[in-house]
C-alpha cells in the first residue's frame, strides 16, 4: 500500500510543476522549427559541398597517379 501512496504523491507533484512550465506559443513554436529546419539545410549544404570539394579533390590526386 506505501508504493501506491507514493506514486500518487509523484503524480501530484507532476502535475503541479507541469503548471509551472511557460509553455511557448503556437507562433513561437512555428518560429523555431522554421529556424531548426533552415540551419539544418545551411549545415547540410555546407557539409555536402565541403564533401564533395574532398571527394574532387581525392578524386583529382588518384587519377594524376
Amino acid at each position: 500500500m506505501k508504493i501506491i501512496n507514493k506514486i500518487i504523491i509523484f503524480l501530484k507533484e507532476v502535475r503541479l510543476e507541469i503548471k509551472k512550465v511557460n509553455w511557448p506559443t503556437k507562433q513561437e513554436t512555428l518560429r523555431y522549427t522554421l529556424i531548426v529546419i533552415g540551419l539544418s539545410v545551411v549545415v547540410a549544404a555546407y557539409l555536402g559541398l565541403i564533401d564533395f570539394l574532398i571527394q574532387d579533390f581525392v578524386l583529382a590526386r588518384l587519377l594524376k597517379k
